[in-house]
């Protein structure tokens, strides 16, 4: 099989700080930090204990709920809405009116009733299409937490104002050939990943999830949080950036020598935190500079200078800036340097050079994981990504056989063997391996042919609204051009769906 064959088939199935006591006290209550108790006079922690268990008790008889993304609830709308005006056309008015009413009172409804909710066991579907399709497949619509197999994010730049981006988080929960997904725009976004994360383990989760489970906050209490910090708006720090560019240069002459003492190791921790919250609501600007100031405490943080180099990377992709972007793969070599024997931190930083695109540091880092803190589930699965990447089937399925060994649930291990399986069956037998690079690439086809029907069919609307005011005939052009290209474009989508999923590794080809 060829590289660039298994390219295409992985890419379409990856200064001023805080200045006094009390506020650092105000941050470690309203962070994350695991260890927020051991600094408190034991009846008081007691007492703070049990209050967070009585609420954590009360949290996990919640149950809550998000909508599904309404994406193929508008594309029926919007085939109705459009097969409406086909029929006023006709002359049908009594169908187009009733067409037309039927789906804008149905697909609405069906749209705000399809959620997904979560018990504190199990994630449900309750859609009343989702259901009947699960039913007539014979399949299912719940995926209970133990059977996760895995956990993906996105983070897409939905709105650039000055120095902040206004992020879009998308996340995708699998398991038992079942897939959740559900988009940020609120409250309920926020609820379902600090309610489902933290019962899953890290080796479910990719880079971004363990991110948004660590530090997904309120933008206004992180906004409030920066005001009690004193670091300062994005408008003042805009003005500054260019300064800001060249403040690298005194992390790399940083004195190791320097002993960094408790107090000073406190407050860097709380602005990291700080520092996190900042750039996952999108206030880059003050990140960094929030950063900036953890790392001027404690420039030694492997984890410090991992969590800024990513930071550095988000900015750099909203700036449109090589420069800086060069940057943050000077800053993650540096926490590469400075990680050691740290298994876990190299880890993650294979994961980010993979995710950035630089795949060959990343099967650096990955080696150079297993050498020092030995084989783990995460350094194994990406050595198979590599691997992959490379086109080296073998090594393939030897890591994903190493991470198998290695997974600390029934979910992994199952989804390790489901992997080690298919790449086994791809290397030992050439005809299903033909099958699949013809259904990966006839996907690839497809999605290249879905985007050029959609645009022709756009482009007949205007010969439609021109012709009725002009001449009958190029309306009638129009009207043909974009039937026809809308009904190709919908038999592709249903094209995909059915060739999505991998041919089932028991089949055998009579011929």
């Amino acid at each position: 099989m060829s590289i660039s064959t298994l390219s295409a088939y992985r890419l379409i199935i990856c200064s001023n700080y805080l200045k006094n006591s009390s506020l650092i006290s105000y941050f470690l209550n309203v962070s994350y930090n695991k260890n927020n108790v051991s600094n408190i006079a034991p009846a008081k922690a007691a007492e703070l204990s049990s209050e967070k268990t009585f609420a954590a008790d009360t949290f996990s008889e919640q149950i809550i709920s998000i909508r599904v993304s309404p994406n193929s609830y508008f594309i029926a709308l919007f085939l109705t809405t459009f097969l409406s005006a086909f029929l006023i056309y006709l002359e049908l008015d009594f169908f187009a009116l009733t067409l037309f009413g039927a789906s804008w009172l149905i697909f609405p409804f069906l749209a705000w009733t399809d959620r997904i909710v979560f018990d504190g066991r199990r994630l449900t579907r309750t859609g009343f299409l989702s259901r009947f399709r699960a039913r007539l497949n014979a399949t299912k619509y719940r995926l209970k937490i133990s059977d996760v197999e895995q956990v993906e994010s996105q983070a897409l730049r939905a709105l650039k104002r000055g120095g902040n981006v206004f992020y879009r988080y998308r996340t995708i929960i699998q398991g038992k050939n079942l897939k959740f997904a559900f988009a940020s725009g609120g409250e309920d976004y926020r609820q379902m990943i600090h309610k489902i994360f933290p019962l899953l383990p890290e080796n479910v989760l990719d880079n971004r999830s363990i991110e948004l489970r660590d530090y997904l906050a309120e933008p206004k209490e992180t906004l409030m949080k920066a005001e009690f910090a004193r670091i300062p708006s994005a408008e003042v720090l805009e003005s500054s950036l260019n300064e800001f560019q060249t403040a690298d240069k005194n992390l790399r002459t940083q004195n190791n020598e320097k002993i960094v003492g408790d107090e000073e190791m406190e407050k860097a921790d709380c602005l990291r935190q700080l520092a996190n919250e900042l750039r996952l609501s999108g206030y880059l600007l003050q990140s960094l500079e929030a950063f900036r100031r953890a790392l001027v405490l404690n420039p030694k943080d492997a984890w410090l200078l991992f969590d800024f180099a990513r930071c550095l990377h988000s900015f750099a992709g909203s700036e449109r800036n090589e420069k800086m972007r060069r940057k943050a793969f000077a800053a993650l070599r540096l926490a590469e340097k400075r990680a050691a024997a740290d298994g876990e931190l190299l880890a993650r930083l294979g994961e980010s050079y993979f995710q950035y695109g630089d795949w060959e540091r990343a099967a650096s880092v990955f080696t150079k994981a297993v050498d020092t803190a030995g084989t783990t589930f995460r350094s194994a699965r990406g050595l198979a990504e590599i691997a992959l990447r490379e086109g080296k089937i073998a090594h393939v399925i030897h890591q994903f056989s190493t991470a198998h060994r290695l997974a600390d649930m029934p979910a992994l291990r199952r989804w390790t063997q489901n992997e080690s399986d298919y790449f086994s069956r791809l290397n030992s037998d050439e005809d299903y391996m033909e099958m699949e690079i013809s259904r990966v690439n006839l996907l690839e086809n497809l999605e290249s042919a879905k985007k050029t029907c959609l645009k022709i069919a756009l482009v007949g609307f205007p010969a439609i609204i021109f012709g009725l005011i002009s001449d009958e005939i190029i309306t009638n052009i129009g009207w043909a051009v974009s039937c026809i290209s809308l009904l190709i474009w919908v038999g592709l989508i249903l094209s995909q769906n059915l060739l999505s999923s991998r041919i089932p590794m028991d089949y055998d080809d009579e011929d």
